[in-house]
């Protein structure tokens, strides 16, 4: 079932919808052949991103206008709706007493620890975006299809819908899903994709295993052919993170009122989060992304961030209210007091880093072009060395998640147009982890 997409209001209010930036052809660091070695690090010097007139790591992409001003389309400036933002001060989601850890992360496990694959799916079409219901079916999208599939705990796969409105192409598509923390209540799982016009998110209620409705709660987000972003995540808070590229749009990316390159903070109406730290800008949590790819939350409650370098370094980011990343006057480690510094670096042929997941003391991010899964220890301080795991094994990886049985399922990425094709590509694999 494809229903036409409908604009979720907040009371009467109503905001017109902005035109998106134009689409230009560039490439990333997510293309390119898998390395064979390697370990994550953190370098004892410096480094600046210099200007690269590529607007990438090889072709000959051209910068675009800044978008205009993306619209909330619930926005109400007097609205009582939690999460309708003050902007009076910065606030770090933390994680309440009555919040349970993810399944399975209260045990550390071993570094490097041993894991048991089995796969669970075969035969999707670029999975992306990958979360679970409360009855333990999880949901899936399909980047180039615009497709909503189902995984039973069993494996079967199940066709809920085909999302509207979609405009796959380069690395945009359908690509980022979580499903709403009331959803015994709501029913509403979110999304976010690439229109023909822009980067969205939406709400879609999920009735009798169909998408029965589907409204779009924030657009106006800048899109390009590569640098989408497009990973989303609920916070202990209650409010979405979206992790949002620069759109090949390479200066604004410092600039608040510049939606691409950031971490937005929003509330399921589409308005800036309570206390989100730039008054000028209340959707915006963190600025100075080059194009975030994951985003997690540990058991103290912090918000960890993967994100694609340009030519030198990806990284692992420890995100701040009101961090400034660096991009693009830094790319990948510095001593300046201006920006943060990445937790931990790796050169774009090791990692071109995709989701994380937080289990067992660790983070665990995949690796499209590195076609690996790194295993990241967390300490009170940071981060420990990290540890390769599957390297080359299963080809490109996109998505990594706690199951519901404290399994982590993980998702490859080989028919994205950039990997070499297995029999049974693209599949969902499950990890128990140990």
């Amino acid at each position: 079932m494809t229903p036409t997409p409908r604009r979720r209001l907040h009371r009467s209010a109503f905001i017109a919808v902005g035109t998106a930036a134009a689409l230009v052809t560039a490439c990333s660091a997510e293309q390119g052949a898998a390395a064979t070695s390697g370990t994550g690090t953190v370098p004892p010097t410096t480094s600046a991103a210099p200007p690269d007139p590529s607007g990438g790591s090889s072709g000959s992409g051209t910068p675009v206008a800044s978008s205009p001003t993306p619209t909330p389309l619930s926005a109400s400036a007097s609205s009582s709706t939690p999460g309708a933002s003050s902007a009076a001060t910065l606030t770090t989601p933390t994680a309440s007493s009555s919040d349970a850890p993810p399944p399975g992360s209260g045990s550390i496990v071993p570094v490097p620890a041993t894991l048991t694959v089995d796969t669970i799916a075969t035969g999707l079409t670029t999975p992306w975006g990958l979360d679970f219901l409360p009855d333990g079916t999880a949901l899936v999208t399909e980047r180039d299809t615009a497709a909503l599939k189902a995984i039973a705990p069993d494996g079967a796969v199940s066709d809920i819908g085909t999302v509207a409105d979609v405009g796959p192409g380069g690395e945009g598509g359908l690509m980022g899903l979580a499903v709403s923390p009331d959803f015994a209540q709501d029913s509403t799982v979110f999304i976010h994709y690439t229109s023909s016009a822009d980067n969205r998110i939406a709400a879609l209620t999920i009735t009798d295993g169909a998408i029965a409705d589907q409204q779009v709660v924030l657009d106006g987000l800048p899109r390009n052919s590569t640098h989408n972003g497009g990973r989303i995540a609920f916070g202990p808070d209650g409010y979405l993170y979206v992790g949002t590229g620069d759109a090949q749009n390479r200066p604004p990316a410092q600039d608040p009122a510049y939606l691409g390159g950031k971490i937005l903070r929003i509330d399921t109406n589409g308005n800036g989060a309570d206390g989100n730290p730039f008054p000028e800008s209340p959707l915006v949590y963190s600025i100075g992304h080059r194009n975030v790819q994951g985003l997690a939350f540990d058991e103290q409650g912090r918000l960890w961030a993967s994100e694609f370098g340009q030519n030198t370094w990806d990284e692992l980011n420890l995100i701040q209210a009101g961090g400034n990343y660096g991009w693009p006057i830094v790319e990948g480690p510095t001593d300046d007091p201006g920006y943060v510094a990445p937790q931990q670096v790796w050169p774009t042929d090791e990692a071109s880093p995709s989701g994380i997941a937080i289990l067992g003391g660790s983070v665990w991010m995949t690796g499209l072009r590195g076609e690996r899964l790194w295993q990241i220890p967390l300490t009170d301080t940071g981060t420990a060395a990290p540890v390769a795991q599957l390297s080359g094994e299963y080809g490109r990886l996109r998505t990594v998640v706690v199951a519901p049985d404290g399994s982590l399922w993980l998702t490859t990425s080989n028919t994205d147009g950039r990997g070499d094709v297995r029999d049974g590509d693209d599949r969902i694999l499950r990890i128990a982890v140990s």
